[in-house]
């Protein structure tokens, strides 16, 4: 019989932020027929960017993030703003973030967040030949430090939880995939 979507008799919002949203959903179990109440943090969708300089190291940024109180090594990302795609929004928040800009923009797909919850989704990409092009232009509640570290010791990095970000270990999970070794790497960078 597999798995059916879920009716949805209707949603209501029940507050919000300016970049969150938080809504009750009544919805009917196709199994059951029992109406429930479910509740959905609305997001918008996001970028996720995996810059490579031609040295083959990854631009990363540390920041301090409120929710663990504590400061991460990720790489660049944000919000997809209105008006943008999500490639245009990775282009935005690497030259933002880091100062840097690169040559070759490679779509590795989307993960959602955490589709339980959240309806939104998180786009990610590679930016090949990366170089810097001016200083980061961080916003208001942004306090980044710019990191290189060789592409080499990325797993490393996740090994020691120096990478614990789930966003971005997953977008390295598709990196990983999608470059299968050095050698794609290697052959597009040069």
């Amino acid at each position: 019989m597999g798995v059916r979507p879920w009716t949805v008799l209707g949603s209501t919002r029940l507050n919000g932020t300016p970049l969150f949203g938080f809504r009750r959903d009544r919805v009917v179990s196709p199994r059951t027929g029992q109406p429930h109440d479910v509740y959905v943090l609305e997001a918008p969708n996001w970028v996720n960017v995996i810059p490579v300089t031609p040295a083959r190291e990854v631009v990363f940024v540390r920041q301090w993030r409120h929710g663990i109180r504590g400061v991460t090594l990720e790489i660049p990302g944000g919000v997809i703003e209105a008006g943008d795609n999500p490639e245009e929004a990775a282009r935005r928040e690497l030259l933002e973030e880091t100062g840097y800009r690169a040559e070759s923009w490679i779509s590795l797909g989307y993960t959602f967040p955490n589709p339980a919850i959240q309806d939104n989704r998180c786009y990610t990409f590679v930016a090949l030949n990366a170089v810097q092009h001016t200083d980061p232009i961080p916003d208001a509640m942004e306090d980044i430090e710019v990191v290189l570290h060789p592409v080499e010791h990325v797993a490393t990095l996740l090994d020691r939880g120096e990478i614990a970000h789930a966003l971005i270990v997953a977008a390295f999970w598709k990196f990983y995939l999608w470059s299968r070794g050095s050698d794609l790497l290697d052959r597009l960078l040069s």
